[in-house]
């Protein structure tokens, strides 16, 4: 899942060198730069949102429960 997460994060943000992805059990938890935080959660969360809906649909798949947490 961390691989996941990591590229659609990358894909996302302009300081790729400053992206941490980490997985603690079923938590996933994603660093950022300050200025690139913005750029993650979206107008009104909605980018968060589908980054939780693919990692949810994509856990389920495989028999697991993870979530996505944003770390500042």
């Amino acid at each position: 899942m961390t691989e996941l997460v990591n590229y659609i994060v990358t894909a996302l943000v302009d300081n790729k060198d400053e992206v941490s992805v980490q997985e603690d059990g079923e938590v996933i938890t994603v660093k950022v730069a300050k200025d690139d935080i913005g750029k993650i959660i979206g107008k009104q969360g909605r980018i968060i949102k589908s980054i939780r809906s693919v990692v949810k649909a994509a856990s389920a798949k495989r028999g697991r429960n993870c979530s996505v947490e944003i770390d500042e």
